[in-house]
């Protein structure tokens, strides 16, 4: 992704004249925005020629557009909409102002290497639950390239146009109104199974109590996240990862995080969770950080089996 810089200390312009965001150090727009698009022909997220990062997201007060791109040491940022006030306050956080890097400390000749190489990771959060959420839930247990495609398809069909100057096609996902009333057979043609569709419905119904979760400290979001059926251990850490900037917050229940986990750190291709925690547990509250730095470096074990093919429950 485009917008790699590592500048002393960034400075963004935001909406209505500008605005210090207190980053300092390395930030990398492409690392530290990257969680947030859901493959690479996300309607909400686009990155253009130019390095510009977009993205249209759904805010307290409505839609909103934010355009970011690096310039020498500082980020100029721009946004769009009726939501543009309230994504202007959260700048700092959206560009991880909250992280604290210095806080890990690589203790393997992996984790040192790509620590340095990857200065400018910084961990996002975005004040917002339901839009992690939902993609996240559209993942459980079927391939990246279904959820990607499930995710298009609803949004574009749902949604609506980002507001302002943005690039044709970029979308704002639906309003939680919008997903709880989302009938049988449009899941049905997004290729969602019930059991997923469900489980969006009932978060979308308590969406208020849910974006609440935001604000709280992350294992207490994740249990209310949790409350919901359907969301497990696996579906609230990656959403709150994102929401409230969670660097401890490890994803457990992956189909092959353990795996790359224990083998970047001990030669284990077999570790399950539990040699999984065990292998993080030196980094204890950097756990999360931890496990991305893992897989930026690009170390995974070897595959034996060929990749799982997807599933079309549409020609059913």
């Amino acid at each position: 992704m485009a917008g790699r810089f590592v500048p002393r200390t960034t400075r963004t312009t935001a909406r209505g004249g500008g605005a210090d965001v207190p980053v300092t150090g390395a930030l990398d727009l492409g690392l530290t925005l990257g969680p947030l698009r859901r493959g690479p022909h996300d309607p909400t997220f686009r990155v253009t020629d130019d390095g510009s990062v977009w993205r249209a997201t759904r805010t307290p007060e409505g839609p909103a557009t934010l355009r970011a791109k690096a310039h020498g040491a500082e980020v100029a940022a721009e946004t769009w909409g009726p939501g543009a006030a309230w994504l202007d306050a959260r700048l700092p956080a959206l560009l991880g102002a909250e992280d604290d890097p210095a806080a890990f400390v690589p203790r393997h000749k992996l984790l040192l290497a790509v620590h340095r190489r990857r200065a400018g990771l910084r961990l996002t959060r975005t004040g917002l639950v339901l839009e992690s959420l939902i993609p996240t839930v559209l993942e459980q247990k079927v391939t990246v390239t279904e959820a990607y495609g499930s995710w298009r398809r609803l949004v574009r069909r749902y949604g609506e146009p980002a507001p302002g100057p943005a690039p044709e096609g970029l979308h704002v996902m639906p309003e939680a109104r919008t997903w709880a009333l989302i009938p049988s057979w449009e899941w049905h043609r997004a290729n969602v199974d019930g059991k997923r569709a469900a489980t969006i419905v009932r978060a979308a119904r308590v969406a208020p109590r849910l974006e609440e979760a935001a604000h709280l400290p992350p294992p207490e979001a994740r249990r209310r996240l949790e409350l919901v059926p359907g969301i497990g251990p696996w579906t609230s850490a990656e959403t709150v990862q994102r929401s409230n900037g969670a660097p401890d917050e490890v994803t457990t229940g992956d189909l092959h995080l353990p795996g790359i986990v224990g083998w970047a750190l001990a030669g284990d291709r077999t570790a399950d969770d539990a040699r999984m925690l065990e292998l993080l547990a030196p980094y204890a509250g950097q756990r999360h950080r931890a496990a991305r730095l893992i897989l930026l470096s690009g170390r995974t074990p070897p595959r034996r089996a060929p990749l799982r093919s997807p599933n079309d429950i549409t020609r059913l």
